[in-house]
């Protein structure tokens, strides 16, 4: 484990920009920590969501929406980390007991075999910029203090360089506006160009229309734009 969070804090340091932060941090967290499903979310400096990527889970999407209308307003792991700003896993703030009976857990992560789940702060200046997610299924052994341990150097590694590459002046060859939206957003973006409605995108990439919606709604956010035609319009640089 020593000589792997070594590596991956060095491609931290190294990365040139966000895109290849996230590309370097989602290809390897999972391995790392040993989880099955893993995820970034990062917020941008106005504190509004701006990225959220999931690997392992079969449909990211409907987990992500399902945690939206329930978990951020009662998932005692988050509170712990935004409260404390240090990484925290369920057996850290409840017994195994109440954490299988709380409705988060009923509701949301036992539909996703989300049996352990470990979560840690991306910060700078006291300010919550984001976070890293890992989650263990059923028959797998819950985190420890030694993740935890793991969790909290990577994230000091990764809240340097965040803030470090956001303190830096934009590049006057900036990169183009698809470069800031996940590969499933872009699929959605190429079918909405072919003037497909969500349901139909839906169909198409067998997820919930309500799922097109919500990645819809974060691609306008990204692309600061308002409508599909603008949206549109932004990619193909009219």
């Amino acid at each position: 484990m020593v000589n792997s969070l070594h590596n991956l804090f060095q491609a931290i340091a190294n990365a040139r920009d966000e895109q290849e932060l996230r590309l370097h941090l989602m290809d390897a967290l999972g391995e790392h920590f040993n989880a099955q499903y893993w995820g970034l979310c990062l917020l941008n400096e106005e504190s509004s969501l701006a990225e959220v990527q999931m690997q392992g889970c079969p449909d990211a999407d409907a987990f992500i929406e399902r945690y939206d209308k329930l978990g951020r307003r009662i998932d005692p792991v988050l509170r712990y980390v935004i409260e404390h700003h240090a990484p925290a896993h369920e057996a850290l703030v409840l017994s195994p007991e109440v954490w299988k009976q709380s409705e988060l857990y009923q509701n949301c992560y036992a539909h996703y075999n989300h049996e352990h789940i470990m979560m840690g702060p991306i910060v700078s200046s006291g300010r919550l910029m984001g976070g890293v997610y890992f989650a263990r299924p059923n028959d797998a052994p819950a985190f420890d203090y030694r993740d935890l341990a793991d969790l909290t150097g990577l994230c000091l590694h990764l809240s340097s360089r965040l803030a470090t590459l956001r303190s830096q002046p934009p590049k006057s060859n900036a990169l183009l506006p698809s470069s800031c939206l996940t590969p499933r957003e872009r699929e959605i973006a190429e079918l909405v160009a072919k003037g497909l409605t969500n349901a139909e995108i839906g169909a198409e990439l067998w997820i919930t229309q309500n799922s097109v919606k919500q990645a819809l709604k974060r691609m306008f956010r990204k692309l600061n734009v308002s409508a599909r035609a603008e949206l549109v319009a932004r990619l193909q640089g009219s």
